[in-house]
């Protein structure tokens, strides 16, 4: 018998924390929309063992060893970006102990569970105590982290959703973003005041009715109903695994098109997932995407860019009159185009426009930033959320639920993740304009509803590459530059001052 090589051995650890992963997710995927609140205890059990699990395999003694020897084992340009990604998984797992890895799987559990009843409530003090707990772990875990990886605490959480990616930068682009969006803000306005003003047709929509039309949008963009579902959730999401992809959203019957854009969102990450790299790869580090800047550019991408531009909205409204029997002059495409983009400071981040989008992030990134340094009491929250919002948008949320309450993230563990919602529109903006540039036939298509044309660009360019490239690297290969917020501000200036 051929005794392996180190790296073919890392090949197949990887592969099995790879599988313990997928079925982590569709265990999240199956306790954010189908499981009963009576199973939460036994969820996070299952939760807890299979993470412990994975953190036992990548972090096993001779990991160490075999990432050293493979060094001399990967022999081509993907073998030796697995290994990088390989290491990467290994520094960030072997900086905590498998009691806390158990300890924090049980806490987001019990904390994303009382959120659920917390959240519609409107009762921020109802879940105050489990996210203390939570937070003080993730404060544990993210200072074990930033010491194995030289950073700063919050840097180290940061890392976990977008590899390198450092708050000093981020700190820059958001201070650009905040000395250019309030000037911006009034002009557009301005420029607004001066067009039609839109009118969103009368409901009700039957819940019944906005799931079929998300459907047939579903279909249009490519998604695969072989390798995957939509369902209801409390928070739109996408998760499973390449192979058997999820995505939710949740229904307002006053408001269709919420639903309709968070399906047309949520369908950019799983098209994003279904074009990750394949057979040998698809258990592989190399084969994930590229960070959550990435990702995310893909879901705002489809939903903001490609879905809010007027020509789909041309084939679309149509679509959109026949799913509820709608008439009258509010069903115009022009109409409801202008509806689409329609900029109006309000609470809610998923559904804001793309103006003032960039607010909602800037506030999140800096209140946990704060409750991560210990600057900010846990406690105050609520006051210093509703302080951002009267800042940066000149308005204040009527209560929790509105306000501090309405995002999942923090009460499921995840800190560090905000900021990538605003790197990933500035991204989505850049690769739009390469894409059309590269291929002048893809806003055509989208007046036809194709959309293999954009699709197929995205295949090539962002989804079959993986985690091969840095996102940096990446994004130069498929645009020519780096991140430039220029893109971002001239896109914003042609849609909503022209």
């Amino acid at each position: 018998m051929v005794e392996q090589t180190a790296y073919a051995q890392l090949e197949a650890i990887f592969r099995k924390a790879s599988i313990l992963g997928d079925t982590l997710s569709v265990l999240h995927w199956d306790m954010s929309t189908m499981m009963p609140d009576g199973g939460a205890d036994s969820r996070s059990d299952q939760l807890a063992l299979l993470k412990s699990m994975a953190h036992e395999l990548v972090t096993q003694p001779p990991m160490a060893d075999l990432l050293d020897r493979a060094e001399s084992d990967a022999a081509d340009p993907w073998e030796q970006a697995n290994l990088k990604e390989m290491r990467r998984d290994w520094v960030h797992a072997s900086a905590l102990p498998a009691d806390l890895v158990e300890a924090m799987a049980k806490a987001e559990s019990a904390c994303e569970m009382v959120w659920r009843q917390a959240r519609p409530k409107a009762d921020f003090a109802m879940v105050l105590p489990t996210l203390k707990q939570m937070l003080a772990l993730v404060r544990e875990a993210g200072q074990a982290k930033a010491e194995k990886l030289g950073v700063s605490v919050y840097d180290a959480l940061l890392d976990q959703y977008e590899p390198d990616g450092r708050s000093a930068d981020i700190d820059a682009v958001f201070a650009d973003l905040e000395a250019f969006l309030p000037d911006f803000l009034a002009r557009a306005l301005d420029a607004q005041a001066q067009r039609p003003t839109p009118r969103l047709p009368a409901g009700p929509f039957p819940a019944d009715k906005q799931r079929a039309l998300g459907l047939e949008f579903m279909t249009a963009l490519g998604f695969d109903f072989a390798h995957g579902r939509m369902d209801t959730s409390f928070h739109p999401f996408c998760g499973g695994t390449p192979d058997d992809v999820r995505i939710t959203t949740r229904y307002d019957e006053g408001d269709f098109t919420s639903a309709m854009m968070g399906v047309l969102h949520e369908t950019g990450h799983a098209l994003y997932e279904r074009g990750l790299p394949n057979g040998r790869w698809r258990h592989q580090p190399v084969a994930r995407a590229r960070g959550m800047q990435m990702h995310e550019s893909q879901s705002l991408l489809m939903e903001m860019q490609a879905c809010r531009s007027p020509e789909f909205m041309a084939w679309a409204a149509p679509r959109m009159q026949a799913a509820f029997g709608g008439q009258g002059a509010e069903w115009d495409g022009g109409n409801l185009h202008r509806q689409g983009i329609l900029v109006e400071p309000g609470f809610i981040r998923v559904d804001a426009d793309e103006v003032t989008y960039p607010a909602h992030v800037i506030i999140r990134y800096r209140l946990e930033k704060a409750l991560i340094e210990g600057t900010m009491a846990l406690e105050d929250l609520p006051e210093a959320w509703n302080d951002g919002y009267r800042r940066l948008l000149g308005i204040t949320p009527p209560n929790d639920r509105l306000g501090c309450l309405q995002d999942i993230h923090w009460y499921g563990g995840s800190w560090g993740y905000f900021p990538t919602y605003t790197l990933g529109a500035m991204t989505a903006a850049q690769l739009f304009d390469a894409a059309k540039t590269a291929d002048p036939t893809i806003l055509p298509a989208l007046s036809q509803g194709d959309f293999r044309p954009l699709l197929a660009w995205l295949r090539t360019n962002v989804h079959s590459k993986g985690c091969s490239l840095s996102t940096n690297d990446l994004l130069v290969q498929a645009t020519g530059r780096p991140l430039d917020s220029g893109v971002f501000k001239a896109h914003l200036e042609r849609r909503y001052l022209g």
